[in-house]
Order: C-alpha cells, then sequence, then structure tokens
C-alpha cells in the first residue's frame, strides 16, 4: 500500500464510528485524507477523530442520520466549511435490523431498515454527486453485502432487500456519473466479525459461519477497509459500476 496516497484529499465516511465505518476512516486518514467522521453516534464519532487526532491526523466529527436529508445536507455544509470539496464518499452506514421471518416484520422496521441502509446512500450521494460533478472527479464506494447477492445469514428479509437495492443504485449512479469522471462502486461483504453482528448473533452462530467459511474466519474490518481505499484510489480509475466481493469464498459467483 502506497503511503499518503490521499494526501489533502476529503473523504466522507458514514457510519464510521465504529466497526467497518471506523476502520475505513482510520485507514484513510493514515494515507493522508481530511476525514469526516459521521455518525449518529456523536460520542463515538468524537472518539474516532481524537484516535486520528492523536496519530496526527485531521478529522472532523458530525452527527448525522443518514434517512434524513435535511441532515445529510447539513452533514455535506459542515464538511465543505472546513475543508472545501468533497473528494471520496464512502456509503458504509447500515443496520442488520430485527430478524426473524419475513411476515413477523412489522411494515414499521422494514422501513427503518430500507431508509438507513438503502435511501441513506441515496441521500448522500445526492447531496454530494453536485459538489463532484463541479470539482470534475470524484470516488463513491457503496457497502452492500454478500446478501445483496444471495440472502443473509445474520439479517432479514428487509436487510437483504435494502443491500440489493443498493447494487442498482450503485450501477445507475455509475452510469449517470461516469461522465463527470465520478467512479461509482460497491464492495459485498461476507460475514464480518463487527459490533453489528456480535449483538446479533449467537457465539454457536458465529463459529459456524467461521467453519463454513473456504478461508475458515469471518472477515475484519480492516479486510474491507484496504478494498474500500483500493476502489477510492487512483489505481481504480478505470473501474466504476462494479461490485467486489470480500468474503473469504464464501460465495464464489
Amino acid at each position: 500500500m502506497r503511503a499518503n496516497r490521499f494526501a489533502d484529499k476529503v473523504v466522507i465516511v458514514t457510519g464510521a464510528a465504529r466497526g467497518m465505518g471506523r476502520a475505513t476512516a482510520l485507514a484513510f486518514a493514515r494515507e493522508g485524507a481530511k476525514v469526516a467522521v459521521t455518525d449518529v453516534s456523536a460520542d463515538e464519532a468524537h472518539s474516532v477523530v481524537r484516535e486520528i487526532g492523536q496519530a496526527g491526523g485531521d478529522a472532523v466529527a458530525i452527527q448525522a442520520d443518514v434517512s434524513d436529508l435535511t441532515d445529510v445536507s447539513r452533514m455535506v455544509d459542515v464538511v465543505i466549511e472546513r475543508y472545501g470539496t468533497v473528494d471520496v464518499l464512502v456509503n458504509n452506514a447500515g443496520v442488520l435490523g430485527k430478524t426473524g421471518p419475513l411476515e413477523e416484520i412489522a411494515p414499521e422496521e422494514w422501513a427503518r431498515v430500507i431508509d438507513i441502509n438503502l435511501t441513506g446512500v441515496f441521500n448522500c450521494t445526492k447531496a454530494v454527486l453536485p459538489i463532484m460533478k463541479e470539482r470534475g472527479g470524484g470516488k463513491i464506494v457503496n457497502v452492500s453485502s454478500s446478501a445483496g447477492r444471495s440472502y443473509s445469514t445474520f439479517g432479514a428479509a428487509h436487510y437483504t432487500a435494502s443491500k440489493a437495492g443498493i447494487l442498482g443504485l450503485t450501477r445507475h449512479t455509475a452510469s449517470e456519473a461516469a461522465p463527470y469522471n465520478i467512479n461509482v462502486n460497491a464492495v459485498a461483504p461476507g460475514s464480518m466479525d463487527t459490533e453489528m453482528v456480535r449483538l446479533s448473533a449467537t457465539p454457536e452462530h458465529i463459529a459456524q459461519e467461521e467453519a463454513n467459511n473456504p478461508l475458515g474466519r469471518l472477515g475484519t474490518p480492516e479486510d474491507e477497509a484496504h478494498l474500500v481505499l483500493f476502489l477510492a484510489s487512483e489505481e481504480a480509475s478505470y473501474i466504476t459500476g462494479a461490485t467486489v466481493d470480500i468474503n473469504g469464498g464464501d460465495l464464489m459467483i
């Protein structure tokens, strides 16, 4: 990995207070980026920013609900006021939601998961595209899931539907944004060892997922961060509209 390949780049990472978002924000900061650490949890976002600052990086914490377009617009305004532009957007924010059979999912629970996981990607992309078009380029990386390729082993139908929707939104956005030198791609992580997964699954379920994976383990937040940074770099300048799987061989298509 080349050091400082994101020097002076301005990066927004949503859902960056913990898990894969936190690892991604830290990785960008280590490579010289100015990072907007955004999350619904202000305290945890500030904790990540302090960690970046202690390592000599430049970051700002912004509390924002990605399902609320007004909140997202305010978030982007804060980034522009502080840093002047947006070079990279990582749409990472998401929730698993309550698990259970489809017929037991309440309409309000369905709406909550779709609003955060899918509409959140739409809202953040809508907010930054005019900025990227005006500056003549940019990178957007959307975090989907293997569930979007198949079905979820940890979540339920609403999670699977939201993650599949991200893949379609990624392709369509990529086709519209390509003439403006904006690359839009998605990553599809498989079973990852994150707080969200460990809070929603039993130790036995997690152990079974590890045993069934061809590489014999769950993915780490750092595994995903490495891939996100590649897709956000100039090394991936000829990749757009793609979904890159990162699942230890658990889903081979």
